[in-house]
């Protein structure tokens, strides 16, 4: 749904240095459940099936060198490559499953920081339309910000944050979906607290100017004209050349009134926070 700054693949690159161990007995059958093979045989297997993109064989094949090899050395690097398999396979429930076991049993390994951004990419490419319910795409906005908080100076890091944004984005989105129905509706009281949620909690997002205009709407039918005339001027101040100013402006007009901040408003108290 949203522009991916590292493609996949490249993100195995970049967070492995992985190197195949050339071995005489290394075979290329698919890993077999119940006969024990030689630790580089299954893990060499594992790899090739990544390299070949056939990511659920490769996943199975990883988990194969953990159960088989449980206190190796392989076993490690097996976990993490598995969650990232899944990941590839799109088997999101699974690699977040993966992931967040390597971060429980290896929480000092040099992988850590990239378990938790798989766990944070996993939910994230899950997020659907704002007709649907919201639930994966709070998920993804915790991930990603827990990703930010543990390992700020990361490449993981860098990528969380753009994508933090459209996240944050999309919630707003969803609220201002929710609210113009209420407006629709003639539900007034319903909408201003949704157009409310985003003015105090995304108030950075794309979606704040077409909030405050939505509140200088839903005031002036509720008669409440110091709510109306403030939110409108609040618009007019932060967003000048926006044309839910102009829309504001022309309804304040109508009603003989113009825009003009009330200090004991709830707006302000809410804008003041971040400008």
């Amino acid at each position: 749904m949203f522009h991916q700054i590292f493609s996949k693949q490249a993100k195995v690159l970049c967070a492995f240095s992985i190197v195949m161990v050339l071995s005489a007995c290394s075979g290329t059958s698919e890993p077999d459940a119940y006969v024990e093979r030689p630790v580089e045989d299954l893990y060499n297997q594992a790899l090739a099936d990544l390299n070949s993109e056939n990511y659920g064989q490769a996943a199975r094949g990883f988990d194969e060198v953990e159960r088989q090899y449980p206190y190796s050395v392989w076993s490690t690097k097996a976990q993490i490559m598995s969650a990232f398999a899944y990941y590839q396979s799109n088997e999101y429930d699974q690699a977040i499953l993966a992931a967040e076991r390597f971060i429980e049993l290896h929480p000092g390994n040099k992988d850590v920081a990239y378990a938790y951004y798989l766990v944070a990419i996993s939910y994230y490419e899950q997020i659907t339309g704002v007709e649907r319910d919201q639930k994966v795409t709070r998920q993804a906005l915790d991930a990603l910000q827990n990703l930010v908080r543990r390992f700020p100076n990361t490449e993981y890091a860098q990528d969380a944050r753009l994508k933090i944004d459209l996240t944050r984005d999309h919630l707003a989105g969803k609220e201002m979906a929710i609210g113009r129905y209420y407006l629709n509706q003639k539900h007034i009281v319903g909408a201003i607290n949704r157009f409310r949620t985003v003015v105090e909690e995304y108030q950075t997002t794309t979606h704040a100017p077409e909030a405050l205009h939505r509140l200088t709407e839903a005031y002036l039918i509720l008669g409440i004209r110091d709510e109306a005339q403030t939110a409108a001027a609040v618009l007019g101040y932060n967003f000048p050349g926006s044309e839910w100013y102009e829309d504001s402006y022309a309804l304040l007009d109508k009603n003989y009134l113009k825009p003009e901040i009330h200090e004991d408003s709830w707006i302000v108290k809410a804008w003041k926070t971040v400008f």
